[in-house]
């Protein structure tokens, strides 16, 4: 499957902005399952200057600064993606007890090992209590698979959260989220990580765009589709294998992944610095458009 993706990001001013300092994580990655054929990213008004560097968490940003007066900037990504066979079809094979994948992280002695152990730590937005690990413990009980045991985690926030976008913020604490049971996509990976980490586990967040499909017979609306985000728990001798709580799915052909890091704040999509501009307006468009 083949998708061309384009994802704007407008901001409209209600002041002139004099100068403005940007990193964007908005470049697919080049991944197992994924391919990125291309990427370009158009800024309007035109920067002054542009360089791309890998983080810490080999994504692609792209820095830019932008000097001249304006009330409104647009930034755009136009991409190419190929998504291959989903590599999540034999996890059966690699599947071990989730005891035996928290014993190996909590004593890495291969270097694969000791990067995963990284996302085992608690996280700005993923804190760790005793109250997140007891619901944790419902689905990781002893002799419990690490796949199965994902799986039934990621459907028990499906089924007993509600999707609220109005509720929460990125500010929001996941002591809320869990109170309430309710959140958005970014929510959901959040706590569901925080599960993940209070049993020992690495676990990482995901960021990236999900297609959607419109009702039968009904055209799709441009700029319909959304960002993203889901998490990803490592298995040994294996890797990453990622699980999406807002729709309960392993992600196959619908996903398309931009970023991964410990939670939000390693793979914000657009963040910077203005000076000026006063009050602000964000408008955010993505089309994922098959081309097979």
């Amino acid at each position: 499957m083949k998708y061309k993706i384009k994802h704007s990001t407008t901001y409209q001013y209600a002041d002139f902005v004099s100068l403005c300092q940007n990193h964007a994580r908005l470049t697919p990655k080049t991944i197992r399952g994924q391919i990125c054929h291309s990427s370009r990213i158009e800024i309007t008004p035109p920067s002054s200057y542009i360089q791309q560097f890998t983080d810490y968490f080999d994504n692609t940003v792209t820095v830019f600064e932008i000097t001249q007066q304006h009330n409104m900037l647009t930034v755009t990504m136009v991409s190419e993606v190929e998504l291959l066979v989903s590599s999540n079809d034999n996890l059966t094979k690699v599947d071990m007890p989730w005891t035996k994948a928290r014993d190996l992280l909590n004593k890495p002695t291969t270097h694969e090992l000791l990067k995963a152990s990284e996302f085992v730590m608690p996280s700005q937005h993923t804190p760790i209590d005793e109250m997140v690990k007891a619901y944790a413990l419902v689905s990781f009980k002893p002799g419990v698979s690490l796949i199965s045991a994902c799986k039934d985690l990621m459907a028990r926030i499906f089924h007993e959260f509600l999707y609220d976008p109005g509720f929460t913020t990125i500010s929001t604490p996941l002591s809320v989220v869990f109170a309430q049971k309710k959140g958005v996509c970014q929510d959901f990976a959040h706590f569901a990580l925080a599960c993940l980490r209070s049993m020992g586990l690495a676990g990482r967040y995901v960021s990236g765009y999900i297609e959607t499909l419109p009702p039968e017979g009904e055209e799709k609306l441009e700029g319909a589709d959304a960002t993203h985000a889901w998490f990803a728990v490592f298995v040994p001798n294996f890797g990453w294998v990622d699980f999406d709580p807002t729709n309960n799915v392993l992600p196959k052909e619908q996903h398309i992944t931009l970023a991964f890091g410990r939670d939000f704040s390693d793979v914000t999509p657009l963040k910077g610095v203005v000076f000026g501009g006063g009050n602000q307006l964000l408008g955010v468009a993505v089309d994922m458009i098959r081309l097979d």
